[in-house]
Formats: structure tokens, C-alpha cells, sequence
């Protein structure tokens, strides 16, 4: 059952926040609650501390989504700094699936650390209205469905399919945003 809430208020988030709508924030910090709880319990420890991450950028997302400034601006970064954050992201992802092979009893620690610090990286992206955040969302979500399927949660499987489509959908929708604007 908490499973079932966690994905119909993630629905809602990613699709509220495809279409710009701040009230996105409001419910991602409540599936995030309940993430933490069913990543916890699953023993995917990195994507339990992702969680609580979420939590907090869901705050600080309303904080800055609630700017007059930002209502509708939407950024695009150079190549050149996405291919830093992909080296960087690329560094901390094997730091971090090193640590947990060693020291913890994580399932998939190098796909559950490649997700968690992309998810990072793409979350603080969409905070600040950045608009590739979709693509790294495109690609985190087609990792996490087999993450999740994995671990048998097939339902949080079958939320990252739908949530692939969605930032398909998120990413032509902001390009029309940037058209719109200009």
C-alpha cells in the first residue's frame, strides 16, 4: 500500500513539474516520506540517502520555483559543463560504489550509486529551471527501472518507465516554453 501512494504522488509530481507547476514540490516531499521508508527496507541504502536529499530539494525547489524571476525562465547550460558534470558525476559514482561494496550489503551499489548521484546532479538541475534536466532524467530513469525491477518492486519499476515518457514529454514541453518567451 505504501508502494501504490508513493508512485501515484510521484506521478503527480513529475507531471506537475513537466508543466512548470509549483505545486510539483508539495508532492514530491510526500512520496519522497515514503521512499525513504521502502528504499530503507529494500537495503538500497544509497537510493534511501537520495531520498532524503529529494526531501530537501523539494523545499528548496518551492523556494526557488516561487521567485519572481524564476516563474518562467528556463536556463540551458554549454556542452562543456555538462561534459564536467557527467566527469565529475562519473568520479563520485565510482567512489561511491566502491564504499558500498566494501562496506555495506547494498544490492547493486555501482547502478544504485550511478543513479543516486545523477538523480542528485538532475534534481538540482530542475530546481533551478535548468533544461536538460530531462535527459539526465531519461537516462536515470531507464537504469532505475532495472534497478527496481530487480528488487523485485515492480510497481516503482513500472513509475520509471512512465516517468521516462514524462521527461520526454518534460523536455519538449520546456523547449516550447523557450520558444514561447523568446
Amino acid at each position: 500500500m505504501i508502494e501504490y501512494l508513493a508512485v501515484l504522488f510521484s506521478l503527480a509530481y513529475v507531471v506537475l513539474a513537466a508543466r512548470q507547476n509549483i505545486w510539483c514540490w508539495l508532492f514530491a516531499a510526500i512520496s519522497v516520506a515514503l521512499y525513504v521508508y521502502i528504499c530503507f527496507t529494500s537495503k538500497l541504502f544509497a537510493e534511501t540517502g537520495l531520498q532524503v536529499f529529494y526531501l530537501c530539494m523539494a523545499f528548496y525547489g518551492y523556494y526557488n520555483w516561487n521567485k519572481p524571476e524564476s516563474k518562467s525562465n528556463i536556463i540551458q547550460w554549454s556542452l562543456y559543463k555538462h561534459f564536467l558534470i557527467i566527469l565529475l558525476g562519473g568520479f563520485f559514482t565510482f567512489l561511491m560504489g566502491f564504499y558500498l561494496t566494501i562496506y555495506s550489503s547494498a544490492k547493486m551499489p555501482i547502478i544504485d550509486s550511478f543513479t543516486t548521484v545523477f538523480s542528485i546532479i538532475a534534481t538540482y538541475m530542475i530546481t533551478k529551471k535548468i533544461l536538460e534536466n530531462w535527459l539526465y532524467w531519461i537516462v536515470i530513469d531507464i537504469v532505475s527501472i532495472y534497478l527496481y525491477f530487480s528488487r523485485d518492486l515492480q510497481l516503482t519499476s513500472l513509475l520509471f518507465i512512465i516517468y521516462t515518457f514524462i521527461a520526454i514529454f518534460g523536455y519538449f514541453f520546456w523547449i516550447n516554453k523557450i520558444k514561447t518567451n523568446v
